[in-house]
């Protein structure tokens, strides 16, 4: 939104920005996954000309006539969903769906030009997080084929609390849980913790329901023995909420 509000969203917006510097190529095509689309089973958007879902409320008028024409692609929706269903899962294509602010609002900002091909991924009903996990393994091939996969939440997501102090503290301590089990031990062992992310600190108080941090899941899943890297990193968002993104290298970022 280009107005006053803006500036509270500086250091993450020039973070997005910066993705496809830190990317080094133009990928062939972007699978998203937003925390904004839940299906009772993995479901792919398959159409060539996704439409616009405005799903939010409140916002100025221009905002319900932003577009964001970036093409999609049917072809890789079919690979993908051939993936999951080959790992045990079943999984379907939606020809209707369209892009939810989960997905154009940082692509806007990615790829302004729209000019990368775009599918999004559900995430499943229920937000299990080692359901995820599987599937972010069963599409790592993808990234060996040029294609981002982005995960799209946030480190931290309890409306309740996102303007008052009393939110600084958790965000701070999930925050610090979360940089620990993603920039120090094992991939092994992270996919383990993550698994089991209620029991980090101040984890209920972080994400009261979990669908913004479910997305990582897939990252990490697809990610396999790489190791995430620290991309963005805020402890005065919003007034001081503590928030964090992470890359993994060969085109896997959340």
């Amino acid at each position: 939104m280009d107005d006053p509000s803006r500036a509270a969203y500086a250091k993450l917006e020039a973070a997005l920005a910066d993705m496809p510097r830190q990317i080094g190529v133009t990928p062939a095509a972007i699978l998203m996954v937003s925390a904004h689309w839940e299906e009772p089973e993995f479901t792919l958007t398959s159409n060539p000309k996704p439409p616009m879902i405005y799903d939010y409320g409140g916002f100025p008028d221009f905002t319900y006539q932003i577009h964001y024409d970036a093409p999609g692609e049917p072809t890789l929706a079919a690979r993908v969903r051939v993936l999951i269903e080959a790992a045990g899962m079943p999984a379907r294509l939606d020809p209707a769906r369209g892009f939810d602010h989960g997905a154009f609002t940082p692509l806007h900002v990615m790829y302004p030009d729209a000019n990368v091909p775009v599918i999004q991924l559900s995430l499943k009903e229920g937000l299990d997080p080692a359901a995820h996990l599987k599937v972010g393994q069963a599409i790592a091939p993808l990234r060996d084929e040029n294609v981002l996969i982005v995960g799209s939440g946030l480190s931290y997501h309890n409306l309740r609390q996102f303007f008052s102090p009393r939110g600084w503290g958790p965000s701070r301590e999930f925050d610090g849980w979360l940089n620990g089990v993603l920039l120090g031990g094992s991939p092994k062992d992270r996919d383990k913790l993550l698994a089991a992310w209620e029991a980090a600190p101040s984890a209920r108080a972080a994400h009261p329901r979990e669908e913004h941090l479910i997305p990582l899941m897939v990252a990490a899943g697809a990610a396999g023995d790489d190791r995430a890297e620290l991309t963005y990193h805020e402890r005065d968002f919003l007034g001081g909420l503590t928030v964090s993104s992470y890359c993994f290298s060969r085109f896997t970022a959340s």
